[in-house]
């Protein structure tokens, strides 16, 4: 009786983790991919990207995050992958904090999930790449998000 326990246990976990592994690979096939570096490595142009990149130090550092050029990614950010240039080993990325689309390396992001500094692995609708489906215009939320904001209940 004590051998069907063990197995059993195993799997089950097997299934769990399989389960989270399929939501996952739905998300890597639809672009998204999580941030492995932590450093100034999101950039606006692929020539500040290399430039940065090439000769790293502090006052370059500095300078192009002063001119608003590049922005720091953190390991197990989610990012979507908008473009690839697989000539430059670059992906065009949007990330859900930023406005602006940014050039990384490919190799600065995986396909794999990555947690964050929580822990955590994050997923496109926790950070506002996908609008939950289950908020809608009749909750005062505008799906596009280019005009989001809760409608006034008529109170100050």
């Amino acid at each position: 009786m004590k051998t069907p326990i063990p197995f059993v246990i195993a799997i089950s976990l097997g299934l769990t983790f399989a389960g989270y592994a399929g939501e996952y690979r739905d998300l890597a096939a639809q672009g998204f991919r999580w941030v492995l570096v932590d450093g100034p490595y999101a950039c606006t142009t692929q020539q500040y990207l290399e430039q940065i990149t090439a000769r790293r130090s502090d006052a370059a550092e500095l300078r192009v995050i002063e001119e608003g050029q590049c922005y720091y990614l953190i390991p197990g950010t989610i990012v979507q992958v908008l473009q690839e240039d697989p000539r430059r080993h670059m992906s065009l990325i949007r990330i859900g904090s930023v406005n602006r689309s940014l050039w990384t390396y490919t190799r600065f992001v995986s396909e794999r999930p990555v947690q964050d500094t929580y822990g955590i692995i994050e997923k496109p609708e926790d950070v506002g790449l996908i609008w939950p489906a289950n908020q809608t215009v009749s909750q005062g939320i505008s799906p596009d998000r280019s005009t989001a904001r809760l409608q006034s209940s008529g109170n100050p």
